[in-house]
């Protein structure tokens, strides 16, 4: 079991516009077409913030009676929230809030020998980073700059510096990249 970020980021390193708009993203089309379907296939539990969850109920599951889509993942998920947020009907989805070392053991238990995939915000990543829970990151980087933003992982990861495991292209407008997150020696 491997707790990993999976993201995607433009060249300057944002995950989403200031306003946590995805439209730069959104242009390149299915992820379908990327590493998501193996990855997700590995998966046993998600972690995300709020933010993050917001966005896929305003923009995938539109929760108005009139238009309602499916939760996208049968996996158990865990928001971080310090506010309520509103559910999702028939959806495992666990509102929690403050350490996430006690959050990372329940989903691990879930997972059952699964990855963990920490979903975003960066903040949240670097709460995991921070208590040594962090082992990969995979970064699907895009051919596009963006002004400002969400930063993809707010933190100096420099001593140990990551390790390069893999970088695959992905037709003309991403490079994935995957970087093993060494511990650091006390």
């Amino acid at each position: 079991m491997k707790t990993q970020y999976y993201a995607a980021a433009s060249l300057n390193g944002f995950i989403a516009t200031t306003d946590h708009g995805l439209d730069w993203l959104l242009q390149f089309g299915d992820p379908e077409d990327s590493s998501y379907p193996s990855f997700i296939a590995e998966v046993g539990a998600l972690a995300m913030g709020s933010a993050t969850y917001l966005w896929l109920l305003r923009n995938l599951v539109h929760l108005e009676p009139d238009a309602p889509q499916p939760w996208p993942y049968e996996q158990p998920v865990w928001v971080f929230s310090s506010r309520k947020l509103p559910s999702v009907p028939g959806a495992d989805i666990r509102f929690v809030e403050g350490d996430v070392r006690p959050v990372h053991q329940q989903m691990a238990a879930a997972a059952d020998g699964k990855n963990i995939w920490l979903v975003g915000g960066g903040e949240l990543v670097g709460q995991f980073h921070d208590h040594g829970l962090l082992d990969e990151l995979i970064i699907q980087v895009s051919s596009v700059l963006l002004e400002a933003g969400m930063p993809l992982l707010p933190r100096n990861i420099v001593d140990p510096p990551l390790r390069l495991l893999s970088a695959t292209t992905f037709g003309e407008s991403f490079a994935e990249l995957r970087y093993a997150v060494p511990r650091r020696q006390p």
